[in-house]
């Protein structure tokens, strides 16, 4: 274990704190800037509505990773339903590390704290959706036990897509 994961702290996140709230949009500001995160910062609305929509979303929670006082890491997690399992699961929708503490240990933490949050809830799974070309991602992904999914080697892997509505 590195020094900074033994300094380390998470939590799951309680909207209502104002701290917690506000480590959450610093966050999701940083995210949002990095180019892997679209390279714009927070709108007003996001800034004046993200943690209470999130507070009123069913099964949305959070975890916050703290170094020294400062939080450090961001994961936002939704429950879902597996149909083949027949049991929820999280979908790890944000996961966000400040570039000062990234490849030290911080997104292993808190992806190890959200899966005992998952299966304190009962879920079967974690997923997550990555960019191709986000390889830092990946490899701190694979070395939290994640992998792509496939169910038939032959078939491929499966892939994101999406519709605006």
């Amino acid at each position: 274990m590195s020094d900074i994961a033994t300094a380390l702290t998470t939590r799951v996140a309680d909207y209502r704190n104002p701290d917690h709230a506000a480590d959450i949009l610093r966050l999701m500001d940083e995210y949002a800037r990095d180019p892997f995160g679209g390279g714009e910062p927070l709108s007003d609305l996001h800034r004046e509505q993200l943690v209470d929509r999130l507070a009123e979303f069913p099964g949305a929670f959070s975890v916050l990773a703290h170094l020294e006082g400062r939080a450090v890491g961001l994961v936002n997690c939704f429950t879902g339903f597996s149909t083949f399992a027949c049991r929820p699961l999280v979908n790890v929708h944000d996961v966000v590390v400040s570039e000062s503490v990234r490849g030290s240990g911080v997104c292993t933490e808190m992806l190890d704290r959200v899966a005992r949050e998952a299966k304190s809830r009962g879920c079967c799974k974690l997923t997550l959706e990555v960019l191709g070309k986000n390889l830092p991602a990946q490899i701190a992904y694979r070395r939290s036990g994640f992998r792509p999914y496939t169910l038939d080697e032959e078939l491929g892997q499966a892939e994101f897509w999406q519709r605006y509505l």
